[in-house]
């Protein structure tokens, strides 16, 4: 199971997060939120990380133009695309970008599972997160778990990332509920708003190691 840190936005935070062992580093370019970084700053981490970790960046409703752009300057391993892009445009992305994207999706309701099939052809791999409330600046989960029963109805097959309100108190549940391919957090290993902390991210890495383990001696057993 891959783990990923989302949102690190100091070279001692990340080194923190490799150190932990994790799979995958998100980098935030999106201004509104508080875990932006700027591409001078998302270059300088992104060095730290190369060879160690995957590098996503983050990304919210951009142009091809633009995205290969950063991709030219960025090199990262994949594209995460946390806005309303349209299959259509996740497709010109990954072609324009020339790297592998993620699609986040929303998840409120057992109608928004109705959105994987639209792109689980075109993206390379699927976030499933919480939606965000309607008055809020950013997307993403906001710190809050959606309700993970609803994926009990999702193909087995189905290759997915979960996010949203995890956290080293409640991942265990999280992996054992829902059997994700990987998990990402970001608020869950704060200290406050965009403020990563060391001590978390080794104790959610920890723990997200062991559940996926139990998971797998059961599923073996």
């Amino acid at each position: 199971m891959l783990i990923k840190i989302c949102g690190l936005s100091t070279p001692e935070t990340m080194e923190a997060a490799l150190a932990a062992g994790a799979d995958m580093i998100g980098l935030v370019l999106h201004p509104k939120s508080p875990r932006h970084v700027t591409m001078e700053q998302a270059v300088e981490l992104a060095g730290i990380a190369r060879g160690k970790a995957e590098i996503v960046a983050l990304i919210v409703d951009w142009d091809g133009t633009r995205a290969a752009e950063m991709a030219g300057m960025l090199r990262p391993d994949w594209l995460q695309l946390h806005g309303s892009e349209t299959p259509e445009a996740v497709a010109g992305l990954a072609a324009a970008s020339g790297r592998q994207v993620m699609k986040a999706l929303g998840i409120a309701a057992a109608d928004d599972l109705g959105g994987i099939a639209r792109y689980a052809g075109v993206a390379d791999r699927i976030l499933l997160d919480a939606k965000p409330p309607k008055d809020a600046a950013y997307p993403g989960g906001h710190g809050r778990p959606f309700d993970w029963g609803l994926l009990a109805s999702l193909d087995p097959a189905l290759s997915f990332m979960l996010s949203g309100g995890l956290d080293p108190a409640n991942i265990g549940t999280a992996v054992h509920v829902t059997r994700p391919a990987g998990v990402d957090v970001s608020s869950g290993v704060e200290s406050a708003p965009g403020v990563k902390d060391p001590a978390r991210i080794v104790e959610f890495v920890a723990a997200a190691r062991k559940a996926a383990a139990s998971v797998q001696e059961g599923s073996s057993a």
